[in-house]
């Protein structure tokens, strides 16, 4: 295992290069940088802006910037953003914080739900169960994201029972530590909501066909024929080997909700780092959009590589292979 995790990580050094390198590359082929709207400013001379050229290293060829950027990483420098001229690196961490509690409570709801559904939808194959799970399934996977935080946005607004976005409240600084988390609760409720409807349609669906091929194995035909009952067949050996396999979508999980987190973040106002690109992107803020492109990738990457040994640890067949 160690050998295995040592290669996975030597193997995402070129390939977070090669990741960098292309995003590098499409973000100064946009028209136009950080400096074009201080350009259209007439209060504003041509002087000063070019000082800031200087100031940035916008003066520089495109490759000459990603150079000095990559050694700037290799430092765990991220630079300087121009927008708010401070460090990227701590706007970052500051951001990725918010992020991962979304995203976190998200999958945590969405795989919480997820799997007794679809092991009750094929437990009890064409009941009414199974036919109710399938028919949400389908209607989750539809849904668009936007929509349904309009929606939900739309639901705050007319019933009061929700805030309306942000992370915390006015007053949050002022409360009890216990009060503190339960405001954060209580914000977090929709938009864990809106990230983890589309995780529990389609895991509902990959769990119910797993399970009912669990369920036609030899193995567990056998085990109701020596009497064990079938609640403690289908979960202690159905349940087990049927999750198998979407560990290993765990990876993608992660991908998902951070796109998904992406949309969400900017419709509902969380100050995760899916909004911090938006704004770094509508600024030209090129180190900012770097920078969190870059945690982005990181997160992926080991999001994929932390579900492969997860499965490893589940099944020790894996593990011994």
């Amino acid at each position: 295992m160690h050998t295995y995790i040592l290669r996975r990580l030597l193997h995402t050094i070129p390939l977070i290069i090669g990741i960098t390198f292309i995003s590098f590359i499409l973000i100064t082929m946009a028209p136009g940088d950080y400096l074009s709207k201080f350009k259209m400013n007439p209060q504003i001379s041509p002087e000063k802006i070019e000082i800031m050229k200087v100031k940035f290293g916008l003066d520089k060829p495109w490759y000459i910037q990603y150079l000095k950027w990559l050694w700037a990483i290799l430092h765990l420098d991220f630079g300087t953003s121009f927008t708010y001229q401070i460090s990227v690196t701590s706007l970052i961490l500051q951001r990725l914080l918010n992020t991962f509690i979304l995203s976190f409570s998200a999958l945590l709801f969405s795989w919480t739900i997820a799997i007794p559904i679809g092991i009750l939808c094929a437990t009890y194959r064409f009941s009414l169960i199974d036919k109710l799970g399938s028919f949400f399934s389908f209607l989750g996977q539809s849904i668009s994201e936007i929509l349904l935080a309009l929606a939900m946005l739309f639901l705050a607004l007319k019933t009061k029972w929700f805030p309306l976005g942000g992370m915390h409240s006015i007053n949050y600084e002022y409360l009890s530590l216990g009060d503190k988390i339960l405001d954060l609760l209580h914000h977090l409720i929709l938009p864990t909501i809106v990230l983890g409807v589309f995780s529990i349609a389609h895991l509902t669906r990959y769990m119910r066909s797993q399970m009912l091929d669990i369920l036609k194995s030899e193995y567990i035909t056998t085990a109701l024929s020596k009497g064990l009952s079938k609640s403690s067949v289908i979960i202690k050996h159905g349940a087990r080997n049927a999750i198998n396999p979407l560990v290993t979508l765990l990876g993608f999980e992660i991908a998902g909700l951070l796109s998904g987190a992406f949309i969400v973040e900017n419709i509902m106002a969380w100050p995760g780092l899916g909004r911090l690109i938006m704004e770094a992107l509508f600024s030209q803020d090129l180190y900012l959009v770097m920078g969190s492109l870059f945690m982005s990738s990181i997160l992926l990457i080991f999001g994929n590589l932390i579900a492969d040994i997860l499965l490893s640890l589940i099944d020790p067949r894996i593990r011994l292979d």
